[in-house]
């Protein structure tokens, strides 16, 4: 197995569908397979995946009984990740099942592979939220010492071994995103960032960006993590 594609869905049930369809439509080889990880979900994202996993040889289920955050859910099916490259993007059709198709095509024409770490860098965000990512990431940069921008980007694509290194110490919460670029920068890893388009959600609503409070919380946690990440060094 060449890429593994892990999805991390929380009551994703009716955007499912709508993944698996997509990624159907644009993965053309046989080394490839889609991790569907249900973290913990409260609808019948289970049922759904169940009924229409058989359908598509490229996938396959990581079932999680109780919801322990985002990273916990990612890091679950990183660990069950067969592929040599492995990495992760959202459920949510903001980020196109096709970018780590992209990402892998960028990482396999590199001269060392095993020492890349490849990012997306959104485009075409509401301007209220590319703020928020350019103080957080001025912040993050600052505060750290390392070049890390726009963090939440989709998808993170990197070899099995930037992983098994660090997978005991990963966090369970939406921090996981930094952790992970902090740890590729600090180890010097070629970080390659391209362009991803990033749309409006076809259905549901974010888990976590629902307004200016939550934002707040969000900032909050993150310079927690931050504090504690460098304390670490």
């Amino acid at each position: 197995m060449k890429l593994s594609i892990v999805v991390p869905c929380y009551n994703e049930a009716k955007n499912i569908p709508l993944i698996l369809e997509k990624f159907a439509s644009v993965i053309n080889r046989d080394d490839v397979e889609v991790i569907l990880v249900n973290n913990g979900s409260t609808d019948d994202s289970q049922e759904v995946m169940e009924n229409l996993t058989p359908k598509y040889s490229f996938s396959r289920i990581v079932k999680i009984d109780v919801n322990e955050g985002y990273g916990y859910g990612i890091t679950s099916g990183l660990k069950a990740a067969k592929g040599e490259f492995i990495g992760y993007t959202h459920a949510d059709m903001q980020t196109d099942p096709a970018d780590p198709l992209k990402a892998l095509s960028i990482i396999e024409k590199q001269e060392n592979p095993e020492n890349c770490y490849i990012k997306g860098d959104r485009k075409g965000r509401a301007f209220f939220d590319q703020f928020f990512t350019t103080g957080m990431s001025f912040f993050e940069t600052v505060y750290l010492g390392e070049k890390l921008w726009d963090i939440n980007a989709q998808p993170n694509i990197f070899h099995k071994n930037f992983f098994n290194a660090i997978k005991d110490s990963c966090p369970k919460d939406f921090s996981l995103d930094l952790f992970f670029l902090y740890k590729a920068k600090k180890k010097k890893m070629n970080v390659i960032r391209f362009d991803v388009i990033f749309p409006p959600r076809i259905h549901g609503s974010s888990k976590w960006n629902t307004g200016f409070k939550s934002k707040i919380k969000f900032i909050k946690r993150t310079l927690n993590f931050s504090v504690k990440l460098k304390k670490e060094l």
